[in-house]
C-alpha cells in the first residue's frame, strides 16, 4: 500500500480516542478498549430529549440508566444483579454514539441499530453478559425502560399524561421520595458518580 493510500485509511477510521487513552473503534469494537471510567464519564454528558428538559442542569443518559434499573428493581423486587447490570448498561453505547432521538433513529433505519448492537455486544462481553441477551431480559429491560420514559416525559420534557401513555405506557408507581430525587437533572459529576456507585454494586 502506498503512503497516501495509508494516509488515507487512516483518516477514514471510525474511532475514538477515550479520555482514559483507549481507542474505541466504532465499526469494530473490542471489549479490550471499553471502560467503565469512559463510559460513566460520557453518559454523564450526554442529554436525553436532545435537552429539551425542564430544569438547571441536562437529564443525562447516565441518570436515565439508574432510573430504568431502579424501575426494574421496583417491578422485578427479587431481580438478580446481572440483569441489573445489563439495565444499567442498557444504553451504554451512547457514550460513544449520543442519544439519539427515536423518531431520528427510525429517518436512519437499520444503519444506526447495526452500529449500536456493535457496541453494546463489545460491553456485554467486558463486564462479563452475553453479547445478546435472553429475549424475557431484554423485554424485562425495555417495559422498564418505557416505564422510565413515561415518568420523563411527564415530568420533564412538557409532554401529558394522555400522550404519555400512548406512547410508552403506564406509570411504573414509583414513591414520590425517589421520583423526586431521580426526577431532578443532576449535575455531570453527580451523574456520573453515582453511575460508578451503583456499577460497583451490582458488577462483581
Amino acid at each position: 500500500m502506498t503512503a497516501r493510500k495509508t494516509a488515507r485509511a487512516a483518516e477514514s477510521r471510525a474511532w475514538q480516542r477515550m479520555l482514559s487513552g483507549r481507542r474505541l473503534d466504532l465499526l469494530d469494537p473490542s471489549p479490550l478498549d471499553i471502560e467503565i471510567a469512559d463510559i460513566a464519564h460520557g453518559l454523564a454528558r450526554v442529554a436525553r430529549w436532545n435537552g429539551q428538559t425542564t430544569g438547571a442542569h441536562i437529564f443525562s443518559v447516565a441518570q436515565h440508566t439508574l432510573l430504568v434499573e431502579t424501575v426494574l428493581r421496583h417491578e422485578m423486587p427479587r431481580v438478580d444483579t446481572r440483569m441489573r447490570l445489563a439495565a444499567l448498561l442498557h444504553d451504554a453505547p451512547e457514550y460513544v454514539i449520543g442519544d439519539m432521538i427515536s423518531p431520528f433513529k427510525a429517518v436512519l433505519d437499520g444503519h444506526y441499530k447495526a452500529v449500536e448492537k456493535r457496541l453494546l455486544g463489545a460491553i456485554h462481553i467486558r463486564f462479563g453478559l452475553p453479547p445478546d441477551l435472553p429475549e424475557e431480559i431484554t423485554q424485562a429491560i425495555k417495559a422498564a425502560d418505557r416505564g422510565a420514559a413515561y415518568l420523563e416525559a411527564t415530568e420533564l420534557a412538557g409532554f401529558s399524561e394522555s400522550e404519555a401513555r400512548r406512547l410508552f405506557g403506564k406509570d411504573p408507581g414509583l414513591s414520590d421520595n425517589i421520583r423526586r430525587d431521580y426526577l431532578t437533572p443532576w449535575t455531570a459529576a453527580r451523574a456520573e458518580k453515582q453511575f460508578l456507585e451503583r456499577f460497583g454494586a451490582v458488577f462483581a
